[in-house]
């Protein structure tokens, strides 16, 4: 009799094309996952380096705060694989400015692609995992979802929201088979902070001189965090959680000069 071939898992990662996307896509591909990558430019180098690990792969590019985009990609997704099992809300934007410099505008601006965004690609490909009884969806929120950071309110206010909105499908897809967590890294070195660096607003020893492990976050110490809370046994009864990964930063309450003779 011949058996039954049980499908690979299936994961969307938003934003993939560089940075924390890019190592998610990476990471998942090396554990067996089917990848739907998708970026507002097509995710060449990276649906190279999967398809290296041995994935299939689709990449697209599209604008994530389109709503009837984000639906027409998840048409496309689910008539390739049937099913989606894993989300990952990665995309985002930063925005640095003080408050009564920062525009209406480009407030709303980031608050469409870091809070609305992650809602839209929710409804879209959780509709599919309600229906399946299973999924997990992991939002790439930070610490700026979980303390205040001078001259960041859009930012600082789509990343709580985006904390505020994880909680709360975790609370309404719990019950269902869906779990809802969320990522809050420290700094990372990624192409986002580079640019932000270039505007003049911190250098590396602002951050490395504050984290208690001196250093920046890789994206691969952000992507294999996503991992474990998109496996469904590595992580099965973690749900509605905001996993902080920044090497002690929130948690330490020392001063500059205490802090660093600890090293």
């Amino acid at each position: 009799m011949e058996r039954f071939m049980e499908m690979n898992p299936v994961a969307v990662v938003t934003g993939g094309a560089q940075g924390i996307g890019r190592r998610t896509a990476e990471v998942l591909a090396s554990r067996g996952y089917c990848l739907a990558v998708i970026d507002l430019r097509e995710p060449e180098d990276t649906m190279k380096s999967v398809v290296a690990n041995g994935a299939e792969v689709i990449g697209f590019a599209g604008d994530i705060t389109d709503e009837a985009a984000i639906e027409s990609f998840a048409r496309q997704v689910f008539d390739r694989w049937k099913q989606v099992d894993v989300l990952v809300n990665n995309a985002g934007i930063s925005y640095i400015s003080p408050v009564e410099q920062t525009a209406v505008s480009d407030y709303l601006r980031v608050l469409e692609v870091n809070l609305v965004a992650p809602f839209l690609l929710a409804k879209a490909f959780g509709e599919g995992m309600l229906a399946k009884g299973s999924g997990s969806i992991v939002n790439v929120a930070s610490i700026a979802g979980l303390v205040g950071i001078a001259d960041r309110a859009a930012y600082n206010a789509s990343k709580h929201g985006l904390i505020g909105l994880t909680r709360t499908l975790a609370a309404e897809w719990g019950g269902r088979g869906v779990r809802v967590n969320a990522i809050c890294p420290g700094w990372v070195k990624t192409e986002m902070d580079a640019a932000d660096q270039a505007g003049g607003s911190y250098s590396d020893a602002d951050i490395t001189g504050r984290v208690p492990m001196a250093r920046f976050a890789t994206p691969d110490d952000i992507a294999r965090a996503i991992a474990f809370l998109a496996d469904s046994k590595e992580s099965s009864f973690i749900n509605g959680h905001a996993l902080v990964v920044d090497g002690g930063w929130t948690v330490d309450g020392s001063w500059e000069t205490l802090r660093l003779r600890k090293r």
